[in-house]
């Protein structure tokens, strides 16, 4: 009987072992074989899909009307995998560059360089554009020189530019369905393709949805403008959190110019409002040149037309947040302002009406204070959960 009875505790002993065993190695991975299906996203990344971020459902303030994602919301695991490949350095041909190294999110998604930098040496040919607000656009269109129809052709183009991230098919490189190969191999972007789509096909079409659904997810409302504006009937009143020249430069900023013969102010604001009009602040899609024709590392460029959202320009304490317009021409607000008080008229074929009054260059004369004012206006549309937000920050350990 004690035999029996020691036999059959050996044999549910070795079952407790085996049991035991198996749930340990269920949430391991071994050959590639793992009953977690999420196992390589968690090993390469902080992202753990069964407790996705809040990219859906992100508040927005009344006054914000516009939303310029096709009719179709947010999706939240197709921008958790457009967070990956935004800031996944293996979309470039050397597995350098990402999307992330060129559009950083401690400077709302710009760069501190006026040229950012590339594979192989190369640089951009335009200063990175700030990526706020993109989904409350007024202009779909993207890149300075409009060239792509909307963000989802966008985000792509970088990746097949021979000097940004090298996919260009060009003087001996791949082109992008050798990125898409290349991704298809990797281990989490199996797991994370199944996830949002359903099955592991890695394509074109597939990369520039969920990057644009993360890029749209970037939003900033939390600044000093949406205190004041949210306790207000209308932009047009003095916002009760507003300082006097806060009040007097968005005065300024709304208010259209009043013109002589010459093209002199002689009343009115500056006229800012009439292309980059609040409350989202993006450009007019209308808008020609804004007077600034040069290029990066010299010529003329006649083509830029379109700007991103004044949002976020500099930060709320006035720093920087890169060098302005497509050229990088300066880190002060103040030298913006004076490019637009006495715009040249000089070689350009493609400036914008509004800064042609009566067919001369426009000279606003702005008074020191009334710079000031506007400078300090512009800063109450800093945010601060933006740059710091977890979810549209690196997720690679």
């Amino acid at each position: 009987m004690k035999k029996t009875t020691s036999i059959v505790i050996a044999l549910i002993s070795g079952i407790i072992i085996f049991i035991a065993c198996s749930k340990k190695t269920a949430t391991t991975t071994d050959g590639g074989n793992t009953t977690d299906p999420y196992a390589a996203i968690k090993l390469a990344t902080t992202i753990d899909p069964v407790s996705a971020a809040n990219y859906a459902n992100q508040p927005k303030p009344a006054y914000i009307t516009r939303d310029n994602n096709a009719g179709a919301p947010l999706n939240n695991s197709k921008a958790t995998l457009g967070r990956v490949l935004f800031y996944d350095k293996n979309l470039s041909i050397d597995n350098t560059v990402s999307c992330g190294s060129c559009h950083k999110q401690a400077f709302a998604f710009s760069d501190t360089a006026a040229a950012s930098s590339g594979v192989a040496g190369g640089k951009t040919g335009r200063h990175s554009m700030r990526l706020i607000n993109t989904r409350f656009a007024i202009e779909p269109k993207f890149f300075w020189d409009e060239r792509a129809a909307n963000l989802e052709a966008q985000t792509t183009q970088p990746v097949k530019d021979h000097a940004e991230m090298g996919f260009s098919g060009q003087s001996g490189r791949p082109e992008i369905t050798a990125l898409l190969t290349k991704l298809a191999a990797i281990d989490y972007y199996k797991e994370l393709f199944q996830w949002v789509y359903g099955d592991k096909n890695v394509t074109e079409q597939r990369l520039q949805e969920s990057l644009s659904h993360f890029i749209r997810s970037i939003q900033s409302f939390d600044s000093k403008y949406d205190a004041g504006r949210a306790a207000a009937p209308n932009d047009g009143v003095p916002f009760t959190n507003f300082t006097t020249s806060e009040n007097q430069g968005k005065n300024l900023f709304l208010q259209p110019p009043v013109f002589n013969a010459a093209g002199i102010r002689t009343g009115g604001g500056a006229g800012c409002a009439g292309c980059h009009a609040p409350p989202e602040f993006d450009i007019d899609p209308n808008s020609l040149n804004n007077g600034v024709i040069g290029k990066i590392g010299g010529g003329t460029d006649l083509t830029v037309t379109r700007a991103p959202s004044l949002r976020d320009v500099v930060k709320a304490n006035g720093s920087s947040n890169g060098p302005f317009m497509h050229i990088g021409v300066s880190n002060n607000l103040i030298t913006v302002v004076n490019h637009y008080n006495q715009i040249n008229l000089a070689g350009n074929t493609n400036l914008d009406p509004r800064l042609r009054p009566n067919g001369n260059a426009q000279q606003l004369q702005l008074t020191d204070p009334e710079k000031t004012a506007l400078v300090d206006f512009m800063r109450t549309l800093a945010g601060t959960n933006v740059y710091t937000d977890v979810k549209w920050s690196n997720p690679f350990k």
